[in-house]
């Protein structure tokens, strides 16, 4: 056997398949990469919501740990909003990792290769998953290691919202809002000119254009032809303003945020339902991921509090159960009861 002979004998390369690793991993980097260029986080509404989320860590409560200060809580609550997740270097402090890519055992990450921004040049360190603070939200089943932001679990709504921003602002630039078209009768170019010429430094633009209703007998024009005539588009029948405000809506219900909280004729206690919704039902709980992440992490029992310094709670039902509480006792104390009887019935109700 001759050595090119070899060569056509040689073992046929097998390369994994697009249902395997390699693909999984792909479709990991790009989901990463999609939630965290969405054009869509750009637009003020989604920058309000994230403000709200970061304002409300920034005054968050912390017990057990000096690590997680506010302007790291502030730095967590801004990449949590836009990426789903945040990983920090646990060091002298909590560092903040600009890009990481990891390993997983049994799907909970094992190991990091993390990249630190520097002001001349970034770092790269490769860590055990004890050395890293990850907080994730919105994790997927297939992946429980990534976490999806708000705006990527919202593509379709995210991608309107853009859009229609985009398109309103184009028309505001390019379309030719206020102006007219003049009829003007038959005349020397140089004439038209000067009159065109006469109308620069008002609002929109007028356009001349020559009068086609003109007798055989070279009279004046019909009156009619005289009427200018708008080109200002109409958008209302577009529906785009509706469909803006809604698409606003739902962004903002993708952040947990009510969206009569950015309504015109919101009141005072519209204004206070939202803080709660917002705090009860998506920042606290996500408080809570963060507790339970630096807990097992830090060495130490951690609590997080959003709800106390963000004033996230009834301040009037606070106070009539207290004084229900108070009456209560008294009756109580008329009636003979024991103490721990009354204890007892407050325990059933939950009322610690």
């Amino acid at each position: 056997m001759g050595i090119f002979d070899w060569f056509r004998r040689s073992p046929v390369e097998q390369r994994s398949a697009m249902s395997g690793f390699t693909a999984e991993l792909m479709a990991a980097r790009e989901s990463y990469i999609s939630g965290r260029r969405g054009v869509a986080e750009l637009t003020a509404t989604a920058q309000g919501c994230i403000s709200l989320w970061e304002g409300a860590f920034a005054l968050a409560e912390v017990d057990g740990t000096s690590l997680l200060d506010k302007r790291t809580l502030a730095l967590l609550a801004r990449s949590v909003a836009l990426r789903g997740e945040a990983v920090f270097k646990i060091g002298d402090g909590l560092i903040p990792c600009a890009d990481w890519d990891l390993r997983t055992k049994g799907g909970k990450p094992v190991a990091y290769r993390v990249s630190i921004s520097e002001a001349g040049g970034g770092t790269s360190e490769t860590l055990l998953a004890g050395e890293v603070l990850h907080l994730r939200i919105g994790a997927d089943p297939a992946a429980p290691w990534l976490g999806t932001a708000p705006l990527r679990r919202a593509t379709l709504t995210a991608s309107l919202l853009q859009a229609l921003e985009s398109a309103l602002g184009e028309v505001y630039e390019n379309a030719p809002l206020g102006s007219q078209i003049v009829p003007y009768p038959e005349g020397p170019e140089t004439d038209m000119t000067t009159l065109g010429r006469s109308f620069r430094g008002q609002r929109g633009r007028v356009l001349l254009r020559e009068s086609v209703n003109v007798s055989a007998a070279g009279g004046p024009a019909p009156a009619v032809d005289w009427k200018p005539a708008n080109v200002t588009p109409d958008i209302e029948k577009s529906m785009s303003i509706e469909s803006l405000a809604a698409a606003r809506d739902a962004i903002c219900g993708a952040f947990g945020v009510l969206p009569g909280l950015f309504n015109s004729a919101t009141t005072g206690p519209l204004v206070r339902e939202a803080q709660r919704h917002l705090a009860q039902w998506t920042l606290q709980p996500i408080a809570e991921l963060l507790a339970e992440e630096a807990s097992e992490k830090l060495g130490g029992a951690v609590a997080i509090d959003v709800m106390g310094p963000t004033q996230a709670f009834d301040a009037g039902g606070s106070a009539r159960a207290l004084a229900t509480i108070v009456q209560a006792y008294a009756q109580a104390k008329e009636a003979g009861l024991e103490p721990g009887v009354v204890d007892a019935a407050l325990a059933r109700l939950d009322w610690k």
